[in-house]
C-alpha cells in the first residue's frame, strides 16, 4: 500500500526508527486492568500548555460543523488510471471516521490527498471551511500517525513528541509542559528519557499518538496504525484510542483494511472501491445492510445468492426464504444475503439437507461450512458444544431478520 512519504518530518540527519524495541511495559505503562488513556477526561479539567494559534486546531470546524470537506478530489496515475474518482466526504468536528477497502481502493490516496501530500488533478479540499489549494503540508493543521510509527532513534521519547512544536518555534517552557501533558496522557508520564529503541510496540505506538497531538491539529490522520501489532495489542489498544478520542473530542480521519478495527473505532465508516465511495454510514448499519454485493464480500459475509423477491418471500437455490417484517424490496431479480448467524442448525428431516465439509474453531464458536444438494455452499456459526463434525449430516433453516435483499 502506498505510503505518506518521510518528508514531512525529516531534516537533515533525522531518519526514523522502523522497528521496535524489545523492553516491556513495566516501568511506564499502565496498572493491570487500567488504561493508560483512563486520565483523558480528568487531563481535559487541566489547564492545557498554551500552544501558540498556528500550531493549534484553531479551525474545529466550519459554521455547519464541518471539520474536513473532500469536493470531487480527483487523481490520476500514469495512463490516466483513476485513483480518486470524484470523490465527495465530509468529516464533522469530533467525529471518527475509518475509510475501508481493499489494496488499491483509493483509500490512502486520499488521506495524502486531504494532508496536501498528493495533488488533486480536480476538486478541493477544506480544512474548517476553508479551501486548502496551494495551502502546504505544515500549514494545514492536520496531524498524521504511520503504521510503522517513525519515531526518531537518536531522540529520547520527549525529544520525539516535542518534535513538532520544536520546528513550529513553540517556546521550550510550553514545549516542556505540553509534552509532559501528552505522555501523562497516554500512559508514559515517567518514559520522557527512554530512548524509544527501548519501547515496546505499544508503547511506540503511544508515543507517536502524542507527537501526532501535541501540536493540537485540527484534524488526525490515522495510517494503517496497528498493522504492526499483534492482535491482542492491537485490539485493546483500538479500545483505547477510542475512549481517548471520545474525552478529548479529536477530529479522526483514519485508514484501515482490517473491518474489525473500523468498526469498534468509528462513529461511520466510508468503504472504497476503485477510487470511489460505495457506502458511508454508521458501523452497525453499514453491518447491518451492506450497500451491494461488493460490500458485503469485502466485509466477510460469504452467503450471496441470486432471488427472485415477490412480496415478503426470496426464492434462491436455498429454497424459500421468508424476510422479514417490515422489509420492503421491490419485486424481481435480486441478490440476497444471509448472515452466518441467521444460519440455524435443526435437524436433516426439518430443513435443506446438508453436510459439513469443513469446521474452523474461532475460540467462542466454531465456523462451518455446509454443503447442500446443488445449492452454493453456506457458511454459519455455532456454539462450541453444539458444532457437528466434518462429516455429519444437518439440515439448516433461515432467520428471516437475517435475509438481506441487496440493492
Amino acid at each position: 500500500m502506498p505510503r505518506f512519504g518521510r518528508a514531512r518530518h525529516e531534516s537533515v540527519g533525522e531518519v526514523p526508527a522502523r522497528d521496535g524495541g524489545g523492553a516491556g511495559c513495566a516501568a511506564t505503562s499502565r496498572a493491570a486492568g487500567t488504561s493508560p488513556f483512563a486520565g483523558a477526561s480528568r487531563a481535559l479539567g487541566t489547564t492545557p500548555a498554551a500552544v501558540p494559534r498556528d500550531v493549534g486546531a484553531v479551525r474545529e470546524g466550519s459554521e455547519d460543523g464541518t471539520a474536513l470537506r473532500v469536493v470531487n478530489a480527483t487523481v490520476r496515475f500514469g495512463e490516466g488510471r483513476l485513483a480518486l474518482d470524484a470523490v465527495d466526504l465530509a468529516v464533522s468536528a469530533h467525529e471518527v471516521v475509518c475509510v475501508l477497502g481493499p489494496s488499491g481502493s483509493g483509500k490512502s490516496t486520499l488521506l495524502r490527498a486531504v494532508a496536501g501530500l498528493q495533488p488533486l488533478d480536480a476538486g478541493s479540499v477544506w480544512l474548517g471551511g476553508e479551501d486548502q489549494r496551494d495551502v502546504p503540508v505544515h500549514r494545514r493543521g492536520v496531524g498524521l500517525m504511520f503504521q510503522d510509527h517513525q519515531l526518531f532513534p537518536q531522540r529520547d521519547v520527549a525529544g520525539n513528541v516535542a518534535f513538532g512544536l520544536r520546528m513550529r518555534r513553540v517556546p521550550a517552557s510550553v514545549r516542556k509542559a505540553r509534552v509532559a501533558e501528552l505522555l501523562a496522557l497516554v500512559g508514559l508520564a515517567e518514559a520522557g528519557r527512554r530512548g524509544v529503541g527501548s519501547l515496546s510496540g505499544g508503547e511506540q505506538q503511544r508515543v507517536a499518538l502524542a507527537r501526532a497531538l501535541a501540536p493540537r491539529p485540527s484534524l488526525l490522520m490515522l495510517d494503517e496504525p496497528f498493522g504492526q501489532l499483534d492482535r491482542a495489542l492491537r485490539e485493546r489498544l483500538v479500545q483505547e484510542l477510542r475512549e481517548l478520542f471520545t474525552a478529548l473530542g479529536t477530529t479522526v480521519l483514519a485508514v484501515t483494511h482490517d473491518q474489525g478495527e473500523a468498526f469498534a473505532l468509528a462513529d461511520r465508516v466510508v468503504i472504497m472501491r476503485d477510487g470511489a465511495v460505495t457506502q458511508s454510514g454508521a458501523p452497525l448499519d453499514v453491518w447491518r445492510r451492506p450497500a451491494d454485493s461488493f460490500v458485503a464480500r469485502f466485509l466477510g459475509f460469504g452467503n450471496l445468492v441470486p432471488a427472485s423477491v415477490t412480496g415478503q418471500v426470496a426464492e434462491t437455490p436455498w429454497g424459500r426464504l421468508s424476510l422479514a417484517e417490515g422489509v420492503v424490496a421491490p419485486p424481481g431479480q435480486h441478490t440476497v444475503l444471509v448472515r452466518p448467524g441467521g444460519v440455524r442448525l435443526v435437524a436433516e428431516a426439518d430443513g435443506l439437507p446438508c453436510e459439513v465439509v469443513a469446521r474452523t474453531f474461532h475460540g467462542t464458536h466454531v465456523a462451518l461450512r455446509l454443503r447442500p444438494r446443488d445449492a452454493p455452499e453456506i457458511e454459519a456459526t455455532c456454539a462450541l458444544h453444539e458444532a457437528p463434525a466434518r462429516g455429519d449430516h444437518v439440515g439448516v433453516a433461515f432467520d428471516a431478520q437475517d435475509v438481506v435483499v441487496l440493492g
